[in-house]
């Protein structure tokens, strides 16, 4: 029997939608596309005329449903908060379960179910991109070019050679004397970019705590849950949960939005005693905060010469109202000029498999991000989500404007002392 919740289990949600179109200002796929099968209105309709049996799940259905990225924009923004994005992941699960997941779907589910493959395809890559891959120019921030037809030129960030699991032991000394630390790296920091968790974990150690890295964690799971495979959800957030068990832990930290969204959100609706273990998980910007980091920023000397630095909103944050505590440490940080960028909360367009289904459309909604950026002046896009930094570099890098794309704790990371 299914822990994940069914479209049945959204009945009374979805009988709230009033059809008055609210949505339709804020879905990044209908804006893309201006199609109303895209907007969160017309995938309720649908999910309505299959509760009444009047529709199955036939190829147009998929399509619509297909179409969106489960950022939650709407949901913030509907007069009835219908969860539109839960409802599109109950749709897609029942979808996988009468006709089977599809080939992106397969190939997702093999690599982040299977921790020893993933590592293999990741060394692997590494080892051998400089000849599959095509290189950009270095001063992009990406130096690889995808050629195959799918996803056609979306460039990519260098593969590491070593991962963040060959640069820390699962136990990490701190300074102090202050408790453990769990820290959830998740797949992108984890094998693509571990000097984020590096830093994460340098700064932790600073701070007097000592770390718990478990050897055992998987993926967060929410690429499993864009492509509609929840048995896959279930049995990475049973592991996820157990491997931190049995430790005295007083937060598990995570510094990528998604995995947060994953672990926190997501396993929270789930049958299954997750309580103990989500109601441990913190955002690290909320946790760096609550730790007093930013008044000790606030009180380091401003550096003469200061990046200009603005911000995006993952989505992941944005939805759990964390927007305050990313833009308090970047005003406070001495090596940053904060500036604010219009659209700064729209979605960057990655939507977990979104991008590979729609990477066309992908590009279109995180395009819309570009003149705000320009006008900013700003020279780095700050974001608190690794997903977030690849898609929007792929987006600046098309749109050949001069912007890197960095995490928050690649800029804490460059003070002095942290």
């Amino acid at each position: 029997m299914s822990r994940n919740k069914s479209l049945k289990d959204f009945e009374e949600q979805i009988r709230k939608c009033v059809h008055c179109g609210a949505c339709q200002a804020h879905c990044p796929a209908y804006l893309a596309e201006k199609r109303e099968g895209s907007v969160a209105r017309g995938k309720i309709a649908l999910a309505a005329a299959l509760l009444d049996g009047r529709d199955n799940l036939e190829k147009r259905l998929q399509q619509d449903i297909s179409m969106c990225l489960m950022c939650g924009s709407c949901v913030t923004k509907c007069p009835n908060q219908v969860p539109t994005d839960e409802i599109v992941g109950a749709i897609r699960r029942e979808i996988t379960d009468e006709k089977g997941l599809s080939l992106v779907g397969r190939s997702v589910s093999a690599f982040i179910g299977n921790r020893p493959l993933l590592k293999a395809a990741v060394k692997s890559t590494a080892a051998l991109s400089s000849l599959a891959l095509k290189k950009v120019p270095e001063s992009s921030g990406l130096r690889l070019r995808f050629p195959a037809p799918i996803m056609k030129n979306r460039t990519l960030p260098e593969i590491p050679a070593k991962n963040l699991y060959d640069l820390f032991p699962e136990f990490i000394q701190g300074n102090g004397e202050k408790p453990l630390i769990g820290f959830f790296a998740g797949c992108s920091i984890g094998f693509l970019y571990p000097q984020i968790g590096a830093a994460m974990i340098r700064i932790l150690r600073k701070m007097g705590y000592s770390v718990f890295l478990p050897r055992g964690q998987q993926c967060c799971g929410i690429p499993a849950l864009s492509a509609g495979n929840g048995r896959l959800v279930e049995r990475l957030a049973d592991k996820n949960r157990d491997c931190f068990a049995g430790q005295d832990l007083a937060h598990i930290i995570t510094c990528c939005a998604s995995c947060n969204g994953g672990i926190k959100e997501y396993y929270s609706t789930m049958e299954g005693n997750f309580t103990e273990f989500t109601g441990k998980v913190i955002d690290f910007t909320v946790f760096l905060k609550k730790e007093g980091l930013i008044e000790k920023l606030a009180g380091m000397e401003k550096w003469p010469n200061r990046k200009r630095v603005t911000y995006h909103d993952p989505c992941h944050m944005k939805k759990q109202g964390i927007i305050r505590e990313p833009r308090e440490i970047l005003r406070a940080l001495p090596n940053v000029e904060f500036v604010e960028m219009e659209g700064a909360s729209e979605c960057c367009g990655l939507g977990g498999t979104f991008s590979v289904y729609h990477y066309e459309t992908s590009k279109k909604i995180g395009s819309r991000k570009i003149p705000g950026l320009m006008q900013s002046g700003a020279e780095l896009l700050a974001t608190g989500c690794p997903g977030c930094i690849m898609q929007l570099q792929d987006v600046i890098n098309h749109s050949a404007v001069g912007v890197r794309a960095v995490h928050l704790l690649d800029l804490i990371n460059e003070v002095s002392g942290w």
